[in-house]
C-alpha cells in the first residue's frame, strides 16, 4: 500500500512539475521579478525581430564546428572542435529536446514569446536541420582524421586491422573485456534491457542453427579504458576504440551464434528533470532528496538514438521501437558517436609534429594589480584588484582566501558555490579556516545541471569538517558568484567581497574568459552581507544599494539602464547600450532594446550563444549590432555598460534569459574603480575589434563574417589579451591598468544589411566621449587616486556613486562633464608607475583610433 501511494504521489508531482515547466516555457510563471506585469502577452507580440530559441542554439553550435573547418586553426585543435560540437549537441538532446518532448505530450500546448510556436513546432524547426548539421560533423571528422593519420596520429578501425593489430586486439579483449562482459540475446526468456544513457552498446544481428536474424546486445563497460594502443614505428601513434575491440570480438561473444551485421549503438536519454518538482519531505535532508533525483534521471525516457555500423534494418526498427523513438530521432553515423577519447590522444601526439598540431601552450599571467610578494588583504583595502581570466591566474582570489583562513583578525567567511573543481584548493582552504575556529557559511547549489554529483560531494565534505553548508531556495537557483570575509581588528569591522561572472572553479578559470572583482569598498561590503542575510533566511525580496540581485532587482537595473540612455537620445545627447552575454532569450529585455534602437540609442551586442532577437529589421531593430566571439577560449563574461564612453559598467553573473532574471538568484555589481573600469573598456574595445573570431548576426538569425578591407590587420582579441597578459608579466611585476594597446572607440553606426544582405557602412564621427555627471563628494578624478577606506562606515545613500544605476535614477538635467582621457587618471604610485609602461607597449604596438 505504501508503494502505491508513493507511486501516485510521484505522478502528482510529475503532472505538476510539468505544468509549471509549461508556464515557464510561455513566459507565464508569477516570481517576485513580474508580479506587475500583466498576464496572456503573447497576443500582442511581435514576432518579425525575434527567433525561435532552439535554432538559434543550433546556429550557434554549427558556429563551433566551423573552427573544425577553419585552416588556420592548428589540426589537433579542430577535431576538439568536432568533439565540443558533439558535446554540446549530446547535452542539447538531454535538457532541451527532453524538454520539448515532455511538453510536446501535452494536450494543450503552450506557445514560447519569441517563435509564437509550440514545443511540436519547436521539434519540427529543429529535426529539419539536424540531419544536415549530422552530415557536416560526419564529413568534417572523416577529413581531419584523415588529415591527421598522414601527421603520424590514426584511428584504426576493425576492417583496417594488420595481423599484429589483431594480436594486440585479441590480447585486450581476452585479458581485460571478455571476463566483465555480459552478452544476452533477445528472446522471450530476455527481454529488451534498459539501454543507459550515454553508454556505448554493441547490437548484432545472430545466426543459430535453428534461428535467424536475432538481436545480441553487449555492453561496452564505462570502467574500460577508451583507447587501445597498436603497434606502431617510430614517431606514429595507431590506436583503436574500446567499442571496436568489441565489434571485432563478437564471434566469441555469443556461443554458437554466428554475428552477421553489427553496429555500435548510443541512447540519448530525457535528462530535464526538475527537483523541486519531485517535491521534498519536510524531514528530508536536501542531499539526499538530490540523490534519489539522480538515479530517477537515469531512467527518464529516451529522445535520441545514434548508430555506428550497418546494423540490420529490421533490428534498427526493433531497437526503435523498444525505446518508443520516431525515426527521426535515429542518427546513423559512420564516425564515433562519442569524440570525449580525442582529448587524450594529445599527450601521445608524436613530440616532433605537436608544436604544429596544437595551440602554442598558455598559462594564466600573474595579475597586473597585484604584487606576489605582499599580503592580499592590505592590496585589496588599498585598490580594488580585477582579475581578467583566463589571461590573469586565480591565484590572487585562492591567496586572498587562504590568508584569511589563517588570519586571526579573519572571523568569518560566506561564500556560493555553483560549479566547483574536484580537486579544490578554494574548498581546502574553506576547511582550513573553520578548522581555525572561523565562521565558514557555503552556500551550495546542488541543482547545477551534471554537477550535481560532485556538489553534493563537496557538500558532505564541507559540512564534515565544520561549515555551515546551507541549500538555494526552492525553485530558485543560486547562480551567484560571491564570496565576503570579514575582518574584526582594532580598527573595528571591515569587509572584502568578492564577486565573479564565472564560477569560483579552478579548471574553468584555465578555459573560461571571465571578470572577478576583489573590492573593500564599504557600501558594496554592506550589500554583500545584507545578501548573505537574505539567503540564509529564504528572503528573495531584499533591497540593495549597489548590486543589482535576481529575481528583484537585476532586471529592473538594466531596465534603467536602457531608459537612461533612451532619455539620453530623447534630448539629443548621445547614447548607446552595450550588452556581453551568454545568452539572450527575456522577451521584455528584448523588446526594451527595440524600443530603445528607434529611440536612436545605438545598441551593441556581443552575444556567445542563443539570441533570440534579429538586427537590422526595418523599423524594428534597425540601430542593433549584434556579435559573436567563437575562438579557443570560451567566452563567458556578462558585461552590461551605458553610455557612449561606458560611464556605468556592471559586470554579471547572469544572462539576459529569463531563467536568469526572473527565476534564478544572480548577482550585477558595478565597476567603480576607474582603474578597473578601464581594463573593462579595454576588452570591449578589442572585442569589437576582432575581425578574425568574430560573426555578426544578420536579419535572418545567420552568423556572417566581419568584412575586413586587404590593407586592415587581422584582429584576434582572445590572442591579443593573451600577448598582453604575458607582456604585462614581464614587466617589473607591479599593476597597470592603462591599455598596452590604443583600444579603438565603439563604432559610431552597425552596419545594417541591403537588400542583398551585406553590409551598409555609413561614415560617421565617432562620438563624443561624456559623462553624465561627476563623482559626488569627491575631488576631480584627474587628482585624486580613487581608493577604499576598509574602516570608514558606510556611505550615506546620497552618496552612491555616479556610476551606480539608482532605482530613483532620472535624465540629467545639467551639462555633462567630459571624462578626462585615461592616461591622466593616475590611481597612486603603482598605477602610476606601470600607466607608463602601458603608454609605451601602446606606442610601440598600439592602432591608431578610427574616426
Amino acid at each position: 500500500m505504501g508503494k502505491k501511494k508513493d507511486k501516485q504521489k510521484r505522478a502528482k508531482a510529475k503532472e505538476k512539475g510539468l505544468d509549471r515547466r509549461a508556464a515557464e516555457f510561455a513566459d507565464e510563471v508569477r516570481t517576485p521579478a513580474n508580479e506587475g506585469r500583466p498576464e496572456h502577452r503573447a497576443g500582442h507580440r511581435d514576432f518579425s525581430y525575434t527567433q525561435n530559441r532552439e535554432v538559434s542554439w543550433l546556429r550557434f553550435d554549427d558556429r563551433v564546428l566551423d573552427e573544425a573547418f577553419d585552416e588556420s586553426v592548428p589540426l589537433f585543435e579542430r577535431i576538439k572542435f568536432c568533439a565540443i560540437f558533439q558535446s554540446n549537441m549530446d547535452e542539447w538532446f538531454m535538457i532541451r529536446i527532453g524538454g520539448l518532448s515532455d511538453l510536446a505530450s501535452l494536450k494543450h500546448q503552450p506557445a514560447d514569446n519569441k517563435s509564437d510556436e509550440t514545443p511540436a513546432e519547436q521539434l519540427d524547426s529543429v529535426f529539419e536541420l539536424l540531419p544536415g548539421m549530422y552530415e557536416r560533423r560526419e564529413s568534417c571528422l572523416r577529413d581531419l582524421e584523415g588529415r591527421l593519420a598522414l601527421e603520424g596520429v590514426e584511428r584504426v578501425s576493425p576492417d583496417s586491422y594488420t595481423d599484429a593489430d589483431l594480436v594486440a586486439v585479441s590480447r585486450r579483449f581476452e585479458s581485460s573485456l571478455a571476463p566483465i562482459l555480459s552478452p544476452i540475446i533477445i528472446d522471450p526468456r530476455h527481454p529488451f534491457p534498459n539501454l543507459r544513457n550515454d553508454v556505448m552498446y554493441v547490437a548484432c544481428s545472430l545466426e543459430g542453427t535453428d534461428e535467424h536474424g536475432m538481436l545480441g546486445i553487449v555492453e561496452v563497460p564505462a570502467s574500460a579504458q577508451r583507447i587501445v594502443w597498436l603497434p606502431a614505428g617510430e614517431g606514429r601513434v595507431r590506436y583503436t576504440l574500446v567499442e571496436d575491440v568489441v565489434t571485432s570480438m563478437l564471434g566469441r561473444c555469443f556461443g554458437s551464434y554466428v554475428p552477421t551485421s553489427s553496429a555500435v549503438v548510443r541512447v540519448t536519454r530525457n535528462a530535464d528533470l526538475d527537483p523541486d518538482g519531485e517535491g521534498v519531505e519536510e524531514e528530508e535532508d536536501y542531499r539526499q532528496h538530490m540523490k534519489k533525483v539522480l538515479k530517477r534521471r537515469s531512467r527518464l525516457q529516451p529522445v535520441r538514438l545514434e548508430l555506428t555500423g550497418s546494423l540490420d534494418e529490421a533490428l534498427v526498427t526493433l531497437i526503435r521501437k523498444e525505446l518508443g523513438l520516431e525515426k527521426r530521432r535515429v542518427m546513423r553515423l559512420t564516425t564515433p558517436a562519442d569524440l570525449s577519447y580525442v582529448y587524450a590522444l594529445e599527450n601521445r601526439l608524436p613530440a616532433t609534429r605537436k608544436a604544429q598540431l596544437t595551440f602554442p601552450p598558455f598559462e594564466p599571467q600573474p595579475s597586473r594589480m597585484v604584487r606576489a610578494t605582499e599580503p592580499m588583504r592590505p592590496q585589496v583595502e588599498d585598490h580594488d584588484v580585477l582579475l581578467t581570466y583566463p589571461y590573469e591566474s586565480m591565484g590572487p582570489l585562492l591567496r586572498l582566501i587562504h590568508e584569511a583562513a589563517n588570519d586571526d583578525d579573519c572571523i568569518s567567511i560566506k561564500i556560493t558555490l555553483y560549479r566547483v573543481a574536484r580537486h579544490s584548493r578554494l574548498c581546502e582552504s574553506l576547511v582550513t579556516a573553520v578548522e581555525n575556529g572561523k565562521d565558514v557559511t557555503v552556500l551550495m547549489e546542488l541543482r547545477a545541471r551534471f554537477d550535481e554529483q560532485n556538489n553534493i560531494e563537496w557538500a558532505e565534505r564541507l559540512e564534515e569538517a565544520g561549515c555551515t553548508v546551507i541549500y538555494g531556495s526552492e525553485g530558485f537557483k543560486c547562480h551567484s558568484k560571491i564570496c565576503q570575509i570579514t575582518y574584526h581588528d582594532a580598527s573595528g569591522i571591515s569587509r572584502i567581497t568578492c564577486l565573479g561572472t564565472g564560477n569560483f572553479n579552478e579548471k574553468t578559470a584555465h578555459l573560461y574568459s571571465d571578470f572577478m572583482l576583489i573590492t573593500a569598498h564599504p557600501g558594496i561590503a554592506e550589500d554583500g552581507n545584507a545578501f548573505f542575510r537574505n539567503l540564509s533566511l529564504g528572503n528573495l525580496r531584499g533591497t540593495y544599494r549597489y548590486l543589482g540581485v535576481a529575481p528583484l532587482s537585476l532586471k529592473p537595473l538594466v531596465m534603467r539602464g536602457i531608459e537612461r540612455e533612451m532619455s539620453r537620445a530623447k534630448t539629443g545627447q548621445p547614447a548607446r547600450v552595450l550588452l556581453k552575454m551568454n545568452s539572450l532569450t527575456d522577451r521584455d529585455v528584448i523588446d526594451r532594446l527595440a524600443e530603445a534602437s528607434q529611440a536612436g540609442v545605438e545598441v551593441i551586442m556581443i552575444i556567445r550563444g542563443i539570441c533570440c532577437m534579429l538586427p537590422g529589421v526595418k523599423g524594428r531593430t534597425t540601430g542593433i549590432e549584434i556579435r559573436q566571439i567563437v575562438g579557443r577560449l570560451l567566452e563567458h563574461a556578462r558585461i552590461y555598460a551605458f553610455g557612449v564612453d561606458a560611464d556605468t559598467i556592471y559586470l554579471s553573473s547572469a544572462d539576459m534569459m529569463t531563467r536568469n532574471t526572473e527565476r534564478r538568484v544572480e548577482i550585477a555589481y558595478p565597476v567603480l574603480d576607474e582603474t578597473c573600469r578601464s581594463i573593462v573598456r579595454h576588452y570591449i574595445a578589442l572585442q569589437l575589434d576582432d575581425n578574425v573570431k568574430a560573426r555578426r548576426l544578420t536579419s535572418r538569425g545567420t552568423w556572417a563574417r566581419i568584412e575586413r578591407e586587404p590593407v586592415q590587420p587581422a584582429v584576434n582579441c582572445q590572442e591579443i589579451l593573451i600577448a598582453e597578459a604575458y607582456a604585462a608579466a614581464g614587466s617589473d611585476g607591479e599593476a597597470s591598468a592603462v591599455s598596452s594597446r590604443s583600444p579603438s572607440p565603439l563604432p559610431a553606426e552597425p552596419p545594417v544589411e541591403d537588400a542583398q544582405g551585406k553590409p551598409d557602412r555609413k561614415d560617421a564621427p565617432a562620438a563624443p566621449q561624456t559623462s553624465t555627471e561627476s563623482e559626488e563628494c569627491q575631488e576631480p578624478a584627474a587628482t585624486q587616486p580613487e581608493r577604499h577606506d576598509a574602516t570608514r562606515d558606510p556611505e550615506p545613500p546620497a552618496e552612491v556613486s555616479a556610476h551606480v544605476i539608482e532605482e530613483a535614477q532620472t535624465s540629467p538635467e545639467k551639462p555633462e562633464m567630459p571624462v578626462a582621457p585615461l592616461a591622466r587618471r593616475p590611481h597612486g604610485r603603482v598605477s602610476t608607475a606601470l600607466a607608463l609602461f602601458g603608454l609605451g607597449f601602446k606606442t610601440l604596438f598600439g592602432k591608431t583610433d578610427k574616426h
